[in-house]
C-alpha cells in the first residue's frame, strides 16, 4: 500500500514514462468527495495476455527490475481504489499505448491522504523520458467554483531551462505551488 495517493499516481505515471512513449498525459481532479486520475501514454502498450499478467502481483516481466519476482504497481492501484470505495480501469493495446485510471472516495477511512500534488507534478516533469508530459489539474473549491490549469514539460523547459538544474527546480516548485494556491 502507498502512503499517499500522490505516491500511487507517481508510480503509475513512472510506468507510463518508461513505456517508450513520446507523450504521457496525466489528469488529476478532486471534488465532491472524490479524487480521480488518468494516465495515458502512446508507448509500447500491452497485449491482452500481458495486461492480465500485469494485474497479478506475483508476475513481473523481469526487465525493469531483474531481481524482483513480483510487480505491485497495478495490483496496489486496484487494491487501494477498491478498498476506498472507488474503482479502476486499465486499457492497453500493443503498439498503441496504455490508459490507466482510478477514482477514490476521499471520505472513506481506507483512502490514503492525497499528499503533495505540486511535489508529485515536479517529480513527474523531471523525468527524462518521454519528450513531452502534459498535466491537467482540476479541483472543485468549497465555494463551488472550479480551479483548473494545464502545464507541459516542453513549455516549462522553454521558460525555465533544464529541469535538472537546481535553480530551475526551485522555480518550478514555486510555480506549481502557486497554481494550487490560486
Amino acid at each position: 500500500m502507498y502512503f499517499t495517493l500522490a505516491d500511487l499516481v507517481t508510480d503509475i505515471t513512472q510506468n507510463a514514462c518508461e513505456a517508450g512513449a513520446d507523450l504521457v498525459e496525466l489528469m488529476v481532479s478532486e471534488g465532491g468527495g472524490e479524487f480521480r486520475f488518468l494516465v495515458k501514454d502512446n508507448g509500447r502498450g500491452m497485449s491482452r495476455e500481458e495486461l492480465q499478467a500485469a494485474l497479478d502481483p506475483f508476475v513481473t516481466d523481469g526487465i525493469k527490475h531483474p531481481q524482483r519476482k513480483i510487480g505491485l504497481g497495478i495490483p496496489f492501484l486496484i487494491q487501494t481504489s477498491v478498498m476506498s470505495g472507488g474503482g479502476w480501469d486499465v486499457q492497453s493495446e500493443k503498439g498503441m499505448g496504455t490508459t490507466a485510471s482510478a477514482w477514490f472516495n476521499t471520505g472513506n477511512v481506507d483512502t490514503p491522504p492525497v499528499g503533495d500534488l505540486p511535489g508529485m507534478f515536479r517529480t513527474i516533469l523531471m523525468n527524462n523520458n518521454p519528450s513531452e508530459i502534459q498535466i491537467k489539474r482540476s479541483r472543485k473549491l468549497e465555494d463551488g467554483t472550479e480551479m483548473e490549469y494545464m502545464v507541459s514539460k516542453s513549455e516549462l523547459s522553454d521558460a525555465l531551462g533544464d529541469l535538472e538544474d537546481a535553480v530551475s527546480l526551485v522555480l518550478l516548485d514555486k510555480y506549481l505551488r502557486s497554481l494550487e494556491d490560486d
